[in-house]
C-alpha cells in the first residue's frame, strides 16, 4: 500500500473475475481489430502520432513531430492548419456536405438538425461577425451558455478566427463566472437569456450581468435569445445573437494557425483552489482527439453517436464537439436532464434518434440503475452497439447493469480515463480488441506511456498514476501562472507528468483507477477543490473555520462533508445550517453545495495547529481512525464521531 498526499491511503480495488471478449461480428468490423497497434505504438510512439495528425487537413507540414523538455513540449512544430476547418471546411465539398452534423434536441422536445453545409454556413457567418466587430486572433472569448447549437458554433467560430475560447459551465454561480471572466480576461461575453434544466429556467443572463458588475473591462455580450423572457439588455454592451450577425459577410477565411497557438483555456479546479486556467493549443490537441475518438468509438460511416456531457467539461469540448466533427460523424446534443419529464428520457432520444454509441457518466449509471430497469425497458435501444463510460472509475456492479440492461448484453462498454489536463482519452479498451473487465479502463491508448509508481517513483503494483513520456493534447501551462504548472503537475517525480490519481495494475496489466489522491474531490463528474469550498465557507459571516473532505457516495461517486466551526455567540441551527449550504451555491454552483454540514466545537487538529483531513475521511466514511497520537485533543474526534452518527 502506497500512502497519499495527506496520508489518506491508497487502497487497491477487489477485482472481479467476470471478463467479456469483444463480439465476433463486432471485432470483425472494427476499425482497430488486430492487438499488434500496442506493440508498434510502443516501438516508436512519436511515430505513431505523426500518422495520426496525417489524418488531419495541414496548410503546411511541421518541421518535427515533437520537441521535448521536460516539462514543456511542443508538437509538430512549424505546422500550420485550423481546428475548425478541419472540422467544417474539408467535409463540405464531398459526400459529407449533406450528412447531418448536430442532432440537437431541447429539454421541451423540440429539435433541430445542421448538416455539415448547414453548420458551415453558421459558423461562417458569426466567426465573421466578430472579426468585423474586431475581435482579433489570440482574444479570448468567455462562452456561458445552455446546451444549444449557438454553443458549438460559437466555439468552431472562435477556433476560426483563432481567438481561445474560455467556456464556462451553466451550473456555475455569477462569482466562479466574474473569476474566469476576470483571470482570462475576456472583453467579450456569449451567453443567453437562459437555459431550461427539469423544466425550470436558468437565469444565465441575469448571471452574467451579476458577474459583470466586477468586470470593467468586458466591452461586448452578445445574447441567444432562447427561452423568449425578458432580460435586461445593457445599452452599447448588449446585443441580440441575430442582431450581432445580420449583414455578416457569409464567408469568413480560416485563420492559419500554428499547431501550438492557443486553442482554448478551460478552468478547473486544483489543489490550492483557485481555479486554473488549461492550456490547451491547436495541432497536438486535434491529432490526439480525433485519434482517439475514431479508435475508442469504433466511429464508423452510419454512427449516430451521443456524448452526454456539456460542453462546458472538457469532455464536451472534445467528444461533443471537436472530435466527431473533425471526423465526420453526427453528434448528438441534448440540453436537459436525465429525468425531465420522466426518468426515460435519455432512452426515448435514443430510441426516437436512433443512437449508436453512447457515451456517459458513471453517476448517471448509478441513478439509472436506482430508477430501476423499468425506464429502460419501455424503449427500443436495439441501435446501441457501443457503450461508454467517463469522469470517474466505474464500480463493477454499474458496468455490468449497463452492459445489461442499457446494451442488452450485446455492447462492448469502453471505460475511459482521462482528464481536463491531457485534453483527450489516455486509458481506455478498444473496443474491437480488448478482452473487457467490469471496473477496469483496461491499457493505455497505443503511444500512451501511463506507469503506477510508489511514493519514491519506483513502478508499484498500487500507487500513483503518471504519464512517463509527453503526449499530443497535454496541456500546455496554466494560463498566467507558469510556476504553478511545474508545481502542481511535474514536481513530484522529476520529469514525470503527476496526474492526481491513485491506480493499481492488475497481473495482466490492466489498470483500475482509484480516484483522486489530492485535495480534489470528484463529485458526479465534476472536479471540485476541498480549499476552494472551505474558502465559501469561511466566506459566510458565522462562519471561523471550516473543513471538508469528499466522502464516498452511491450515486455521485464522492459528496461534499463539510465540517464546520461557527463564531462565538452565533447558534448551530438547521437553518443556519441550510443557508451556509445555499452559500457555498452562491460562491460556487449547485454541484459544490455540502451533502453534510457537521458544526462542530472544534477540528481535530496536531499540535502544530495542522487540520487532519485525514480522520475527517475516515469519520465521514465510518472507518476505524487511523493513528490520533499526533493531535492535540483527541476527545475532538469522538466528539465529532457520534455527531456524524446522528446525522
Amino acid at each position: 500500500m502506497t500512502k497519499s498526499q495527506g496520508n489518506a491511503p491508497i487502497s487497491a480495488p477487489l477485482k472481479g473475475r467476470r471478463k467479456f471478449r469483444p463480439p465476433t461480428a463486432f471485432a470483425k468490423r472494427a476499425i482497430v481489430n488486430k492487438p499488434a497497434v500496442y506493440k508498434e505504438a510502443s516501438k516508436d510512439p512519436v511515430r505513431f502520432w505523426e500518422r495520426q495528425a496525417k489524418t488531419l487537413h495541414w496548410f503546411k507540414s511541421w518541421r518535427r513531430v515533437l520537441q521535448w523538455k521536460a516539462p514543456h513540449a511542443k508538437w509538430f512544430a512549424g505546422g500550420k492548419l485550423n481546428v475548425a476547418y478541419n472540422c467544417l471546411d474539408r467535409h463540405v465539398n464531398g459526400p459529407l456536405r449533406t450528412k447531418a452534423a448536430l442532432i440537437w434536441e431541447g429539454e421541451s422536445g423540440d429539435t433541430r438538425t445542421l448538416t455539415y453545409w448547414d453548420l458551415y454556413r453558421e459558423v461562417n457567418r458569426f466567426a465573421a461577425a466578430l472579426k468585423r466587430h474586431g475581435v482579433k486572433k489570440g482574444d479570448r472569448i468567455t462562452i456561458y451558455m445552455p446546451m444549444i447549437p449557438e454553443v458549438a458554433i460559437a466555439m468552431l467560430a472562435c477556433a476560426r478566427i483563432g481567438a481561445p475560447h474560455s467556456v464556462i459551465f451553466g451550473g456555475f454561480s455569477p462569482e466562479a463566472v466574474r473569476d474566469r471572466i476576470l483571470d482570462a480576461d475576456s472583453t467579450l461575453v456569449i451567453t443567453a437569456d437562459g437555459g431550461y434544466r427539469r423544466g425550470a429556467v436558468v437565469p444565465l443572463k441575469k448571471n452574467t450581468d451579476e458577474a459583470l458588475k466586477a468586470c470593467p473591462g468586458v466591452k461586448t455580450v452578445i445574447v441567444v435569445r432562447r427561452i423568449g423572457q425578458a432580460v435586461e439588455m445593457e445599452p452599447g454592451r448588449d446585443v441580440w445573437w441575430t442582431d450581432f450577425i445580420k449583414d455578416a459577410p457569409a464567408k469568413c477565411a480560416p485563420e492559419i494557425m500554428d499547431a501550438e497557438d492557443m486553442l482554448f483555456l478551460l478552468y478547473t479546479s486544483g489543489s490550492t483552489g483557485k481555479p486554473k486556467g488549461i492550456i490547451h493549443t491547436t495541432g497536438g490537441y486535434l491529432t490526439g482527439v480525433v485519434a482517439t475518438h475514431k479508435w475508442v468509438f469504433d466511429i464508423q460511416d452510419d454512427d449516430v453517436y451521443w456524448c452526454t456531457a456539456d460542453v462546458g467539461w472538457v469532455t464536451g469540448h472534445s467528444y461533443v464537439v471537436y472530435g466527431p466533427l473533425a471526423n465526420g460523424a453526427t453528434t448528438v446534443m441534448y440540453e436537459g436532464s436525465p429525468d425531465y419529464p420522466d426518468k426515460d428520457r435519455f432512452w426515448r432520444l435514443i430510441e426516437k434518434h436512433g443512437i449508436t454509441i453512447c457515451y456517459t457518466a458513471p453517476t448517471a449509471i448509478r441513478t439509472f440503475m436506482k430508477w430501476g430497469e423499468e425506464y429502460p425497458t419501455r424503449c427500443d435501444l436495439s441501435s446501441l452497439r457501443l457503450l461508454g463510460s467517463v469522469g470517474e472509475p466505474i464500480n463493477p456492479e454499474a458496468w455490468v447493469w449497463y452492459w445489461k440492461v442499457i446494451g442488452g448484453g450485446r455492447c462492448p462498454v469502453v471505460d475511459t480515463w482521462w482528464q481536463t489536463e491531457t485534453g483527450h482519452i489516455l486509458i481506455t479498451p478498444l473496443p474491437g480488441i480488448t478482452t473487457l473487465k467490469p471496473g477496469s479502463a483496461a491499457r493505455p491508448f497505443p503511444g500512451i506511456d501511463a506507469d503506477v509508481v510508489d511514493e519514491n517513483g519506483r513502478p508499484a503494483t498500487t500507487g500513483y498514476l503518471v504519464l512517463r513520456q509527453p503526449w499530443p493534447g497535454m496541456l500546455r501551462g496554466i494560463w498566467g501562472d507558469p510556476d504553478r504548472y511545474v508545481k502542481e503537475y511535474w514536481s513530484k517525480h522529476q520529469g514525470i507528468y503527476f496526474t492526481g490519481d491513485g491506480a493499481s495494475r492488475d497481473k495482466d496489466g490492466d489498470l483500475w483507477l482509484l480516484g483522486r489522491v489530492d485535495d480534489v474531490m470528484n463529485v458526479s463528474g465534476h472536479r471540485v477543490s476541498t480549499v476552494e469550498v472551505e474558502s465559501a465557507l469561511v466566506d459566510h459571516a458565522a462562519v471561523a473555520e471550516a473543513a471538508v473532505i469528499g466522502r464516498t457516495h452511491e450515486i455521485k461517486g464522492q459528496a461534499v462533508a463539510a465540517f464546520v466551526t461557527i463564531r462565538d455567540g452565533t447558534k448551530p441551527t438547521p437553518e443556519l445550517q441550510a443557508e451556509i449550504k445555499a452559500h457555498v451555491v452562491k460562491k460556487i454552483g449547485a454541484f459544490a453545495r455540502p451533502d453534510d454540514l457537521i458544526f462542530t466545537a472544534e477540528l481535530p487538529k496536531t499540535r502544530s495547529g495542522k487540520i487532519m483531513r485525514r480522520l475527517l475521511r475516515d469519520i465521514a466514511e465510518g472507518r476505524a481512525l487511523g493513528d490520533t497520537t499526533t493531535l492535540a485533543d483527541a476527545n475532538v474526534v469522538a466528539e465529532l464521531k457520534a455527531k456524524y452518527g446522528e446525522q
